[in-house]
């Protein structure tokens, strides 16, 4: 069981080394003049006027996680249906049929509790 994985933990770990290395390189290497002008935050080249902590709409962002994350469920669902008909061959069609059912399950109870708090409605 653990030789299957041993290829995915490889790339893994060679992506992590190469990250580390690269990050470290960066940091040891890079260039050190901090000012006040590179402290100060910049926002599309206009200065900032005003306080940072100011309310914003979040709807937006809240429909975009939505999003995301019905778009995960498209992602996960195309690997399974492509593999579904070995699962039925090999006699283990019930049981992923019953595990995409609960995965869709609790998706769809998330999005009628969007949907009932108003989640979606642009006001």
């Amino acid at each position: 069981m653990f030789a299957q994985f041993m290829p995915v933990l490889l790339v893994l770990a060679v992506a992590a080394a190469f990250a580390g290395l690269f990050l470290g390189m960066s940091f040891w290497l890079g260039p050190r003049r901090p000012s006040a002008l590179k402290d100060s935050s910049y926002e599309c080249g206009v200065p900032p006027r005003g306080t940072t902590q100011i309310r914003f709409f979040v709807r937006f962002f809240l429909v975009a996680i939505f999003f995301l994350l019905f778009d995960l469920e498209a992602v996960f669902l195309y690997p399974w249906v492509i593999t579904f008909r070995e699962l039925v061959a090999a006699g283990h069609g019930a049981f992923a049929l019953g595990e995409m059912g609960a995965f869709v399950l609790v998706l769809v109870v998330g999005f009628v509790y969007i949907w009932r708090k108003g989640g979606l409605e642009w006001q």
